[in-house]
């Protein structure tokens, strides 16, 4: 099963180029332009991982990217990529997981990309888990009351 991505960026030249990096080394990408653009594909279609820009119609539409992509049940990872590294950590306050600066050698992209999809996988994994076993004890707790 190839890993489905969301590639946002206002620049066609930067759309072009990671989507044929990603395809090339096995993603399936879809590329939208704009935040809302974004917003809507995230909503009908499902993705592993979203790599938002930060500046498109304003200084912080990509923020706008990440919070319509953290308020999807299928819970994609998520990246800032920016030109503009400045950002302090304002990034990860806003929800997104990784910051990318471009312009990047394509084997850094890569490998960040598979870093952060390992680590958030085994993230849900874990979140999975946690809200089981919460819901196990519960369900043990009820059957001790009525036993009672």
């Amino acid at each position: 099963m190839k890993r489905r991505m969301l590639v946002v960026d206002d620049e066609l030249a930067i759309l072009l180029t990671l989507r044929a990096i990603l395809e090339m080394n096995g993603f399936e990408v879809e590329t939208a332009s704009s935040a809302a653009e974004a917003e809507q594909k995230l909503s009908s279609s499902t993705f592993h991982m979203v790599i938002t820009d930060m500046r498109m119609e304003s200084e912080t539409s990509g923020y706008d990217v990440i919070r319509s992509a953290r308020k999807q049940k299928y819970n994609p990872a998520t990246a800032i990529l920016t030109a503009y590294p400045s950002l302090g950590s304002e990034w990860h306050s806003h929800g997104a997981e990784s910051l990318l600066v471009k312009p990047m050698n394509a084997n850094d992209l890569l490998r960040q990309i598979e870093a952060l999809l390992v680590q958030h996988e085994d993230q849900k994994h874990e979140h999975t888990t946690a809200l089981r076993a919460t819901a196990a004890s519960r369900e043990s707790a009820t059957r001790a009351k009525k036993v009672v």
